[in-house]
């Protein structure tokens, strides 16, 4: 049975008092004093406690019964007041005093038979709780609650609770509900309990960790610092970075940025991992030799005499290094030095077949000048960081090449020679040329920076050499910044003097043997450079006298008598190299009508090839043309445009052109599995083609290059000079080259002009002229 009774209300703001709870109420304002007042003056103690909460009046409150009245320990004057019982918020009434009166119904506590368990449950929880938190002398005092309603009402003194929490509890007479709410928050706050320990415990591990390594670190350092004093030195590994970054001899760009580095070294902490990327970059920026450089040397004639030397032939680079040395000799005489920032560097691409000496040039050239010379190999790379360097936020970053190899050198003005620039790849992660196209450019390569120095490097003293087989696969405005000088290969007097002069007295010394015990005469030199090897370059010539010197010691180690002293002639070189491997084979080939030497350029150099033409039989009713040989597109096109060309003006040439019209022809290039491509075969394809029509073979002594196009014109093609040495290996001495080719042979040399008779043409009919046998003249005949 409900009670009712009318009490004076004293507000409690942001507060919530539970039935059971005994708390103090200040009574400094007029509220808490009024009501005070008013339940004294009714004889009856009591109050209403209600929560205002956010400046509104709950719906529900507590029945406080005012057990004592005194001051606080601060002389504020204060009322202990015990909540007795949930009430009801009714209407307002009448009572003493100047406190609000209302009338309140006390509320029943409603239980059931779940009450007892929940209870149980929540108790082992609000235990668990107090245990973390250590206290063990309310845990005592809960456990000798047991009436399910008490039990959930010491909720109130919950901290982690909210005060809209509490007043659900309040508003709320079912035992049991308010049970299975509270068993959920407590859950809740033991879950954040434990998450939170666990942080805590993981944030203390890590302190002592901190703590304990900056222990030790201040130890060691002591111990550093009273090693350091033994030894005299006291300046710390930070100190020593600002010391030594003060000392070098830096430019002011490059010390500003590094006591930047420094400055940010000394406020970083040890265990960080960017400290160990500063002192690498300070390292390297320290390592580099800002300010050294070699003087060259202006005694031009002496620098000539040690590139002749070094190399025969070549004459082309040489130069380029005389001309380069005398204008700076001149600008030093005249003291114009440095204009703009940038100085007189060179960029020379060295492009030209293997064995030619490119690579070899290079240490020559920093021989002849002054200079420290390092090697940049190329080949192969595919990643623009090899370059230009990584940027300092990955792991394992490294400046670029070039820098590296400034740093190898010890020197700004080095000679950098960049090997195989031609077999540089690119891939997902950038085209490395590039990157060489700021590198290589002289007016732009004062102020190169490293993705990973991040200050300007000045390049433009430096001289870079670049080799490269060929040029096609050498991008047009990399090529473009650089000067290029050909190396087409060397002359075979030429290689006889390289082969006496160099490769001999190398290989005398590697075989252990001495010029006194074996001498080889020029005549085998040139047996070995004509028959035994036929290259543009020296390296198959160095090989093959390798190869005699080892079997000479492999006889003195087996006890053969030699005889004292062994001379290596070109009558017994077969017995160390067995037969030739090249032989004048072009008057064999060109016996039979239908065959033409053709001259090709190739990565190796110039090349011989021959085109045979055919014609199938009537029978088989085909027509048009066949080519074999590995021929690209524009070798193919080249056949078709002769073939086109001779149906259309055989009948002036006197050749039968109805056989092509009717019968299918067939051209096929030897050797089948070289690829080859190129115009520069059509006249040789014309060619062949008519001595089939006409059954006159081509002379033996001839080979001939040019494009042909349909109304018969011999056009222009490259590499004449690789081509024409390549004939003059070969055995050959009649060479039919385009009209405008001609000034090309000025950069032939001489004594390989003096040997062969080359005709300047311009039109299909006089390359036929020249090379068909004339029809009156047996063609067994003609070859004997």
């Amino acid at each position: 049975m409900t009670e009712t009774l009318n009490l004076p209300v004293l507000p409690l703001d942001d507060v919530v008092v539970l039935p059971g709870m005994v708390v103090p109420v200040r009574l400094a304002d007029t509220e808490a004093r009024a009501a005070i007042d008013a339940a004294q003056a009714s004889g009856q103690d009591q109050v209403l406690l209600v929560p205002r909460l956010d400046g509104k009046y709950a719906k529900a409150g507590t029945l406080g019964e005012i057990e004592q009245i005194g001051r606080l320990p601060g002389g504020a004057q204060a009322a202990v007041i015990r909540g007795t019982a949930r009430v009801l918020i009714g209407a307002g009434t009448t009572g003493p005093g100047a406190a609000l009166w209302v009338g309140a119904t006390v509320l029943n506590e409603i239980t059931d038979a779940q009450s007892a368990e929940l209870a149980r449950e929540y108790k082992t929880l609000i235990t668990s709780v107090l245990e973390r938190r250590g206290a063990w002398q309310v845990i005592d005092s809960v456990r000798q609650v047991n009436a399910p309603a008490e039990l959930s009402d010491l909720a109130g003194y919950a901290s982690y609770l909210s005060d809209a929490q509490k007043l659900e509890l309040l508003e709320n007479a079912n035992v049991t509900e308010r049970l299975t709410k509270l068993i959920g928050w407590v859950k809740d706050h033991l879950a954040e309990l434990e998450v939170s320990e666990s942080i805590q415990k993981d944030v203390q591990e890590g302190m002592e960790k901190q703590q304990r390594e900056f222990l030790l670190r201040q130890q060691l350092a002591a111990v550093r610092k009273e090693l350091a004093e033994l030894d005299g030195s006291t300046a710390s590994e930070e100190e020593d970075y600002r010391a030594r970054v003060e000392a070098a001899d830096l430019p002011e760009h490059v010390r500003k940025a590094a006591l930047t580095e420094v400055d940010k070294l000394e406020r970083t902490a040890e265990q960080s991992p960017e400290v160990g990327w500063i002192r690498t970059w300070l390292d390297t920026v320290l390592e580099m030799p800002w300010n050294e450089r070699t003087e060259d040397s202006y005694d031009i004639r002496e620098a000539r005499a040690v590139l002749d030397a070094d190399h025969a032939g070549l004459d082309d680079v040489k130069e380029r290094i005389t001309e380069y040395l005398a204008v700076r000799r001149r600008r030093a005489d005249r003291g114009l030095g440095v204009v703009g920032g940038r100085r007189s560097g060179a960029v020379l691409a060295l492009v030209g077949p293997p064995g030619v000496g490119k690579t070899s040039l290079g240490e020559s050239v920093a021989r002849a000048m002054g200079r420290k010379f390092v090697r940049v190999a190329l080949g192969g790379v595919r990643d623009e960081a090899e370059i230009r360097g990584h940027r300092r936020t990955y792991v394992g970053a490294l400046p670029g090449r070039i820098v590296r190899a400034i740093t190898e050198a010890g020197s700004m003005n080095p000679v950098v020679l960049l090997d195989e620039i031609d077999k540089v790849g690119a891939d997902y992660r950038g085209d490395p040329t590039a990157a060489l196209l700021e590198v290589l450019d002289p007016a732009q390569n004062h102020t190169f920076r490293d993705h990973y120095l991040e200050v300007e490097l000045d390049l433009s003293d430096v001289v870079f050499l670049a080799t490269a087989n060929v040029l096609d696969s050498i991008p047009a405005p990399l090529l473009d910044r650089m000067e290029l000088v050909q190396l087409d290969g060397y002359t075979e007097d030429e290689k006889v003097v390289i082969a006496r002069d160099h490769l001999l007295p190398r290989q005398l010394e590697r075989a252990g043997l001495s010029a006194e015990e074996v001498s080889v005469e020029d005549s085998a030199l040139r047996l070995l450079a004509g028959e035994y090897t036929r290259e543009a370059g020296v390296r198959q010539l160095e090989r093959s006298i390798s190869r005699v010197l080892r079997k000479v010691t492999a006889k003195l180690a087996l006890g053969e008598d030699l005889g004292g002293s062994v001379t290596i002639a070109a009558e017994n070189l077969k017995g160390y190299l067995g037969s030739p491997k090249f032989t004048p084979e072009s008057a064999e080939r060109t016996a039979l009508p239908g065959v033409a030497t053709g001259l090709a350029v190739t990565g190796a150099g110039g090349d011989v090839l021959f085109v045979e033409a055919s014609l199938a039989d009537k029978e088989t009713g085909a027509t048009g043309v066949t080519l074999t040989g590995q021929l690209g597109d524009v070798m193919k096109e080249s056949a078709q445009i002769a073939l086109s060309y001779l149906r259309s003006h055989g009948a002036e040439l006197g050749l039968p052109v109805g056989d092509l019209a009717e019968r299918n022809a067939h051209i096929h290039v030897p050797a089948g599995a070289v690829p080859k491509d190129g115009p520069s075969a059509g006249v040789t394809m014309t060619t062949a083609l008519a001595s089939l029509l006409s059954g006159r073979p081509v002379r033996s002594e001839v080979a001939m290059t040019g494009e042909v196009s349909l109304t018969g014109r011999v056009l222009p093609i490259g590499g004449v000079k690789q081509k024409l040495l390549a004939a003059h290996r070969a055995g050959l001495t009649t060479i039919l080259i385009p009209k405008r080719n001609e000034p090309d042979l000025e950069d032939v040399p001489a004594s390989v002009l003096a040997e062969l008779t080359v005709h300047p043409v311009s039109d299909v009919r006089e390359v036929l002229d020249l090379a068909l046998v004339p029809a009156q003249v047996d063609a067994h005949q003609y070859a004997a």
